[in-house]
């Protein structure tokens, strides 16, 4: 009869085991799709999966100046949003008091003018580097009137270039 106590006993300490099987499961979703690509586009992803750090920040700053493109500008967007959600009447106030504060130069000093718009942001330093040299680009968007005049104040000490809109 102890084996048989022994057996139930053991039963039970296998069962969340078994429990913590699905735990797991999760790990099995970050396989990414498999997209099928041309022989051109698997070399290409092939030599970026070979660049080092620095060969690729300039690839990207390449393909910025060849499309006319900002990679940082979608990171802008998010550090925008974020209102009182006070109701409907107080987001249709918030509109119009709410101005876009858009970088148009970065004059001569544009390590200066980084460390502002990092400050001005939540940007991190080669975001925030990409988007003062994507001049012009906007800084920050649809933010109150005077934090936005505060923002273009701080960016004139520095030398740069910055208009409301």
């Amino acid at each position: 009869m102890l084996e048989e106590e022994k057996k139930t006993e053991e039963t039970p300490a296998e069962e969340p085991k078994a429990e913590e099987t699905p735990a797991e499961e999760p790990k099995a979703e970050e396989p990414k799709a498999e997209v099928n690509l041309s022989g051109t586009a698997k070399d290409i992803l092939d030599s970026v999966k070979n660049m080092t750090v620095l060969e690729l920040s300039e690839l990207v700053k390449a393909l910025q100046d060849e499309f006319g493109v900002v990679a940082a500008a979608p990171a802008a967007a998010p550090a925008a949003s974020g209102g009182s959600g006070d109701g409907d009447s107080g987001d249709q106030s918030s509109d119009d008091d709410t101005v876009n504060l858009t970088l148009k130069s970065f004059g001569a000093n544009k390590i200066a003018v980084i460390k502002v718009v990092r400050t001005l942001t939540s940007l991190g330093l080669k975001e925030a580097k990409d988007l003062v040299e994507g001049a012009p680009s906007p800084v920050k968007e649809g933010v109150p009137k005077a934090e936005a005049e505060e923002g273009k104040k701080q960016l004139e000490e520095v030398g740069a270039e910055a208009e409301l809109s």
